[in-house]
């Protein structure tokens, strides 16, 4: 089996990286917080402390970054990626960053005789955990087929989406996607509620409804439950990702810019401490009055 590196062994990364582990490959990792690796390193990764040695010791390197400075800084800062000498010359990374930073990486090292594939990955950490998320790559079609077993280890969608930097529009487009759909459906359960119908019944009504799905289903469980997970929600940024490049392509989206507005309400409030529902749940509390 091949050695593979991994970058970033956060909440996302740490599920995608353990199934990589269980299926059998060995598995090389770094974080900047080497704490949040230590539950890889007890299945058996090897930990490295700089991208640079991690690439030198592996066939094959994967990443999940929170953001675009952190994808930048791992494949072209200090100790990065591209300082590598011997080692990997591909690299596919999963985090949820904007178009532009994935394609100003990927021209600086296809230089140096790297070959760069672009990702995403749609799920949440227990999603992530059960290795059951849906994957979009684009880029090398080559690099795609011959790496599926891989790929397949993590996800239970796995789909090429395209040229380079399609990946990372995908995933903003399905954080859009989402962000509307988690925000009106609050919005008419507010409404709803204020007529006088309880959550537990609306969410019966939508569960025998055309609009059912397991996204619905979710959505409603957590707003009946009030059972808001706490941890940062990366929604927001992707929206934001996904406004920037439709203002840049003058596109009109005023459906998903609203719903960043009720994202920044949330913010403004101190109410964007949860996961997405949570969010969607607590703006609407404060626009209503119900909040203090």
């Amino acid at each position: 089996m091949k050695t593979l590196g991994f970058i970033g062994t956060g909440g996302m990364g740490s599920g995608m990286a353990a199934n990589l582990i269980k299926a059998g490959y060995r598995l090389v990792v770094t974080d900047l917080n080497r704490a949040q690796a230590k539950g890889l390193e007890g299945l058996g990764a090897e930990f490295k402390d700089t991208p640079k040695a991690v690439a030198e010791s592996c066939e094959l390197v994967l990443s999940m970054l929170p953001n675009n400075d952190a994808v930048r800084a791992i494949s072209l800062g200090k100790d990065g990626l591209a300082e590598a000498a011997t080692g990997a010359k591909v690299w596919i990374d999963f985090s949820s960053i904007d178009k532009e930073t994935i394609l100003f990486a990927a021209r600086e090292l296809v230089e140096k005789g790297w070959t760069v594939v672009d990702a995403s990955a749609g799920g949440v950490e227990e999603v992530a955990a059960a290795g059951q998320l849906a994957l979009w790559l684009s880029g090398s079609r080559t690099v795609f087929d011959e790496h599926q077993p891989i790929f397949q280890a993590m996800g239970k969608s796995i789909l090429h989406v395209g040229e380079l930097g399609t990946a990372k529009l995908v995933k903003n487009a399905m954080a859009m996607l989402a962000a509307v759909q988690h925000l009106s459906i609050v919005e008419i359960g507010s409404w709803l509620k204020k007529g006088g119908l309880d959550d537990a019944t609306f969410q019966t009504i939508l569960k025998n409804s055309q609009q059912d799905s397991v996204a619905t289903r979710r959505i409603m469980e957590i707003v009946v439950s009030r059972n808001f997970k706490p941890r940062k929600s990366w929604m927001p940024k992707d929206v934001g990702f996904g406004l920037d490049m439709a203002r840049e392509m003058e596109v009109p989206m005023p459906f998903v810019s609203l719903a960043s507005q009720m994202f920044a309400i949330a913010q403004a409030t101190g109410q964007d401490g949860y996961e997405a529902t949570g969010i969607a749940c607590n703006v609407y509390d404060v626009i209503n009055g119900n909040k203090n």
